[in-house]
């Protein structure tokens, strides 16, 4: 097998030859991209499997949360060398999941502002001048994407309620976190995701983000009744809480907008636990205690 780059900060380099170097080893899955960035970088997404089921793992949505990104890389390797080499993964076949479901997985929804946080300056290219009346050119708290916006507060989610509590906290124009945008759907990677979304009908969606070791599944009165029964399994391999929605949490997001838009469960998953980013040197633990979440995961 081609070397698999080592686990690091996962810059749009490391994500696309990471992914090429899976497509080339593995002929049963194939990229595709759902659209492009701010910059123009493709939103690049592994697809495998021929079931009627669709699920969608999504990862990368804030620059500051990358340890998602690699977490899914990991998860997509490890589950194609377990099908490749007939055998399991954490006690399941993964041959047979996969003849069960359409698998869908997009490592990174914001590479613009996940090469931000990790490069800096070096990444803003003829955006430089932008990002710096954005940031100053201080990316310890950058999580959006390169026009300064939270893609999770992006979504067409109780997206106005969101809009007058942003107001309300002298939250008006774009930022490095928490700006949800001019409307609804205004960046090109929410408008891909949700225009592949309506597109092509999935029956479970994820989203992981860190951090917290939490699970968020209901959305109010739209909750599907599924929903409280997969969360506590998920709950149960991974030893995660479950949270409800409250306050600006429950207004934009991906996970709130796929239950209302489709009326099917959704997930944000917070991994880990701690400073963001979190620390490289906690990725194997937070692999080993999510991967069976994973799993379960597509089988539910």
């Amino acid at each position: 097998m081609k070397k698999i780059n080592e686990i690091k900060e996962p810059t749009y380099d490391y994500i696309t030859n990471y992914l090429q170097n899976l497509r080339d080893e593995y002929p049963f899955l194939h990229l595709a991209s759902c659209g492009k960035s701010v910059m123009g970088k493709e939103i690049l997404g592994i697809c495998m499997g021929e079931g009627k089921r669709r699920v969608m793992y999504v990862g990368g949505t804030h620059a500051n949360e990358w340890i998602t990104t690699l977490f899914l890389l990991r998860f997509c390797q490890k589950f194609c060398e377990s099908v490749k080499n007939k055998g399991d993964v954490c006690g399941f076949d993964s041959k047979r999941i996969l003849s069960q479901i359409k698998f869908v997985v997009i490592p990174c929804l914001n590479p613009d502002g996940t090469d931000i946080f990790i490069k800096g300056v070096s990444a803003c290219g003829e955006f430089k001048e932008q990002i710096y009346d954005i940031s100053k050119f201080d990316f310890s708290q950058w999580s959006a994407n390169a026009n300064g916006i939270d893609l999770n507060h992006n979504f067409n989610a109780d997206w106005y309620a969101l809009r007058d509590y942003e107001e309300k906290n002298n939250i008006k124009k774009p930022s490095p976190r928490r700006f949800g945008g001019a409307f609804p759907e205004s960046e090109p990677e929410t408008k891909a995701l949700t225009e592949f979304l309506r597109n092509v009908h999935f029956n479970r969606l994820y989203s992981f983000h860190s951090q917290g070791e939490e699970i968020f599944y209901e959305y109010g009165k739209n909750t599907p009744k599924k929903s409280l029964f997969i969360a506590k399994a998920l709950a149960g391999v991974s030893g995660y809480t479950l949270v409800k929605n409250e306050g600006h949490y429950s207004s934009g997001g991906l996970k709130d907008w796929f239950i209302e838009e489709f009326k099917e469960p959704a997930f944000t998953i917070e991994i880990g636990r701690g400073k963001k980013p979190l620390p490289l040197e906690s990725f194997n633990e937070i692999y080993e205690t999510v991967e069976p979440l994973a799993v379960m995961g597509l089988m539910l």
